[in-house]
C-alpha cells in the first residue's frame, strides 16, 4: 500500500501534529510525561506513550 492509497483523514490521523496533541492532552490529564515516537509503519508512523523511550526509539517530541 503506497502513502497515495490512504485517505485524507487517515493522513491528518497519522500526523505528527494530531499525535503531539494527544501526548499534551495525555499530559494535561495524567501529570505523566508523554513521548511521541516515530513507529516505522506508514500506517502509523507516530505513537504516544508514557514510557521513556529504548534509545534505539526516534523520538520526536517529549511533553513535559
Amino acid at each position: 500500500m503506497t502513502d497515495t492509497a490512504f485517505s485524507a483523514r487517515r493522513g491528518r490521523l497519522a500526523s505528527f501534529e494530531n499525535a503531539y496533541a494527544v501526548a499534551v492532552q495525555r499530559r494535561e490529564d495524567t501529570g505523566a510525561d508523554q513521548y511521541v515516537i516515530a513507529t516505522g509503519n506508514p500506517v502509523q508512523p507516530f505513537r504516544v506513550s508514557r514510557h521513556e523511550p529504548a534509545p534505539t526509539d526516534t523520538v520526536y517530541a517529549m511533553v513535559a
